[in-house]
């Protein structure tokens, strides 16, 4: 009984011990006595995931007031790296306030054409008053610079600072943003520190990504494998695995299916791949299946890829195909004519289209543009 009693009081005391350090680790959710706020700024390039988080400072002096517009870099931010005396070394400036300031990306990329491994890493910065150094160390979780290593150095770039709209807390900005690139920035005072972010194979991760949604419930449906082959041929990627999704698309048990998207997906591979006979062939049979608008947009690729004259025959198609459709036969018509340069005609069948445009919201959202044609059409006469 007496050890039963000292075993029972051993393990009370470990659940006290426990229950109190529990209770010591928990912290409340107050207001910091930091004036720098925590700011974080996301941007997708693609498939590609950038980020930044970093503390904010004010130009104005957070305790005396004191308006240090102006005074910023070269005073407040020293320029080249800086003695730190809680270092006891010279450090780069953490390119923020207090703590780290983290840069992630979520794929490999280039910085400033120089590759960067995907990752989170430190973001540093050596300014300077023509040309800046900025550090991706491979330590993201030190406090600040105080625990910073050149050793730990990932990549280092030079960039040139330019000038910018004042802004009052220091910011990042992704200041130009296309398909395969960004340029962030740093911006506070009147000063910006620009550095471009490359995605160099950003198709190919599309193809990847493609590959995986097409193993799963998008894999079920012929018209993602006919997206999956008109990405492919419209960056003349991949045509020969593109050629093996649009069979599927046509004869795959469960979703294959013969139409004009199937069969004119694949002869838009077949061309690619220079096998020209087969693709006529497939054009021919994908053309009567179409329903009016897929006809249209047939003449329209065809007048894209400067076969103007092939257009226009597909436009007289049209009109045959459907006799009693007036709008979109007649717009056919017009850019059909016109490509071909048979403005009067063009004329002709633009007024016939506008005067039979239906009265829907889509339709009369491209009024104003067409009448415009037409007034230009006519001043060309």
């Amino acid at each position: 009984m007496r050890k039963l009693n000292i075993s029972k009081s051993i393990l009370l005391l470990i659940i006290g011990l426990l229950t109190k350090g529990l209770l010591l680790g928990q912290t409340l959710d107050l207001p910091r006595n930091s004036r720098n706020q925590k700011a974080s700024v996301n941007q997708w390039i693609g498939l590609v995931k950038a980020n930044v988080t970093y503390y904010s400072p004010n130009v104005t002096h957070p305790r005396s007031g004191e308006d240090r517009t102006g005074k910023i870099w070269g005073e407040v931010v020293p320029y080249g790296f800086k003695y730190w005396m809680f270092a006891d070394k010279v450090i780069p400036w953490r390119a923020g306030a207090e703590e780290n300031t983290i840069f992630s990306i979520s794929h490999d990329v280039k910085i400033e054409g120089q590759d960067l491994p995907a990752g989170d890493y430190g973001l540093f910065m050596v300014p300077g008053e023509e040309e800046w150094t900025i550090i991706f160390s491979s330590n993201s979780n030190s406090w600040g610079p105080l625990y910073y290593d050149e050793k730990e150095d990932v990549l280092r770039v030079t960039v040139k600072p330019g000038k910018s709209e004042f802004t009052q807390f220091l910011s990042y900005d992704f200041i130009q943003r296309k398909s395969d690139n960004a340029t962030l920035a740093l911006k506070w005072d009147h000063m910006m520190v620009p550095f471009k972010i490359e995605v160099p194979n950003i198709n190919e991760l599309y193809i990847d990504k493609i590959r995986s949604d097409l193993r799963n419930t998008a894999g079920f449906e012929y018209y993602n494998w006919v997206d999956a082959v008109n990405f492919c041929v419209s960056n003349d990627i991949n045509l020969e695995e593109a050629l093996i999704w649009a069979d599927y698309a046509i004869n795959r048990v469960w979703f294959g299916t013969k139409n004009y998207a199937t069969l004119s997906a694949k002869a838009s591979v077949l061309e690619k791949l220079d096998r020209d006979k087969e693709a006529k062939n497939l054009r021919n049979k994908a053309i009567k299946m179409a329903t009016l608008d897929e006809v249209y947009r047939e003449g329209l690729r065809l007048i894209s890829a400067d076969k103007n004259k092939e257009a226009l025959e597909i436009f007289k198609f049209n009109a045959n195909k459907f006799p009693n459709e007036t709008y979109r036969v007649n717009l056919g018509f017009y850019r059909g004519y016109k490509a071909t340069g048979n403005n009067k005609k063009a004329i002709m069948h633009l007024e016939n289209a506008l005067q039979n445009m239906p009265e829907t919201i889509d339709h009369q959202a491209y009024l104003p543009r067409m009448k415009k044609e037409l007034e230009e059409l006519k001043s060309s006469k």
